[in-house]
């Protein structure tokens, strides 16, 4: 959420941000709900003073012995407007605040313009892409050639959007968590945490997945929401917190399921396993002073480029647009792997600098010393999707006779193992 001080002092800035997104502008509205909202406070501390002054005075008439019925009927009367005024300042709060609730964080200077992902601009790129001396096939005809990758079980009781992985590919995904885990925690100084996968509406909220996007979420009967990344549950540790400055940075991750409508994304990626309602990811995330966010963010997104180059698969990291840019992010890079089926670069992570956006919507703080509370910064990104780098391994792996070639950096956590192939 905005700082509705900044607005204020600087509408024309807010309209500028919301432009480079591709959305109207705000400034107007914004400070109409918030001018009408200070007016209803103004008025209800001018009754206030009014109600004590005629207090007082009915005091001194009945300290006097004097009538002071004229007097008590204009207390009544104005505990009445009271009544109402307080009301309405409520209802326009609550206008101003929902209004404020679905602003998009400001783009960073440096981010480009551009309206979608056209406009992303590749910052670097590692590896170069396998020649076969085959057609390679993308993940969907190997794993199911293999036996151990079955999309009709799973639609079977699920639906689209599923798949059910068995044998080695079971423990691959296993091994690719594991990994990943390891790196972070034992070479980059992330904590790991086991986390709620079950959430309430205030954390969604604090990350940004609410109000805008709750057709992108699955909800419980019993009003959970089921986290669409563990950067929700991961955030939300500081939530309602004054941290002290001495524990900052915090770097925190997580393994976990996660859990997506892809509401948004009808149409794209419908068969295999790039884009799913359910899947596994390792989140990263970070909460900073304001002052090293910046470089926290260039830290972060190598840790999660670190495990591509250890897998030996190649990538391209892109800064992307203001108009390609996630709600909560001021500035995002995207990791790209190269999917030899695909022919083509596709997302495994992306790494988001948030600032104080979603500090200001958890109310999270840390303190310097005596001095007042500030807002962190936070920061998080994928380090990654297993699912997605499962995808990457096994087309870029692949070999002529089906088989796949277990990575180097994986046999430690594959038993030994150096091919999967059909039993």
């Amino acid at each position: 959420m905005l700082d509705i001080r900044w607005i204020r002092e600087e509408p024309e800035a807010l309209d500028r941000a919301l432009s480079r997104r591709g959305q109207p502008p705000r400034a107007d509205l914004v400070l109409a709900l918030d001018r009408a909202r200070r007016d209803l406070q103004t008025r209800l501390q001018e009754l206030q003073s009014e109600r004590n002054r005629l207090s007082r005075e009915i005091g001194a008439a009945k300290a006097k012995k004097l009538d002071a019925g004229d007097l008590m009927t204009k207390v009544a009367a104005l505990k009445d407007d009271t009544a109402r005024l307080e009301a309405e300042e409520r209802a326009k709060a609550a206008e101003l605040d929902a209004l404020l609730a679905v602003v998009p964080n400001v783009p960073d200077a440096s981010v480009p313009d551009g309206k979608d992902e056209t406009a992303n601009v590749e910052v670097r790129r590692h590896g170069t892409p396998k020649k076969f001396a085959f057609a390679p096939k993308d993940h969907t005809a190997l794993g199911t050639a293999l036996g151990l990758m079955d999309f009709d079980a799973a639609a079977r009781m699920s639906g689209a959007r599923f798949v059910v992985l068995k044998g080695a590919l079971a423990r691959l995904e296993r091994a690719l968590g594991s990994f990943m885990l390891d790196l972070q925690t034992g070479e980059h100084g992330y904590s790991e945490h086991n986390v709620p996968h079950l959430v309430r509406d205030e954390a969604v909220f604090g990350t940004g997945q609410l109000p805008k996007f709750a057709d992108d979420l699955f909800k419980t009967t019993l009003g959970n929401w089921l986290i669409p990344t563990a950067e929700v549950s991961l955030t939300n540790l500081v939530r309602e917190q004054i941290v002290d400055d001495a524990v900052l940075p915090m770097r925190l991750t997580a393994y976990t399921p996660c859990y997506r409508s892809e509401a948004g994304a009808a149409g794209k990626d419908t068969t295999g396993m790039i884009r799913q309602h359910q899947f596994t990811k390792v989140e990263l995330v970070s909460i900073t002073r304001p002052e090293d966010s910046d470089a926290e963010h260039e830290r972060m997104t190598r840790c999660a480029e670190t495990v591509l180059e250890r897998l030996e698969l190649p990538y391209r990291t892109m800064l992307l647009s203001a108009g390609d840019m996630g709600f909560s992010s001021r500035k995002t890079y995207d990791i790209e792997v190269w999917l030899p089926g695909q022919d083509r670069y596709r997302e495994i992570s992306s790494c988001s600098n948030c600032g104080d956006f979603q500090a200001r919507r958890m109310n999270a703080r840390f303190r310097r010393g005596e001095q007042k509370p500030e807002f962190v910064h936070t920061l998080n990104g994928s380090g990654l999707a297993v699912g997605r780098t499962l995808v990457a391994v096994l087309e870029n792996y692949q070999n002529a006779d089906g088989s796949v070639t277990v990575p180097a950096a994986l046999r430690p956590y594959m038993g030994g193992m150096e091919k999967i192939a059909r039993a």
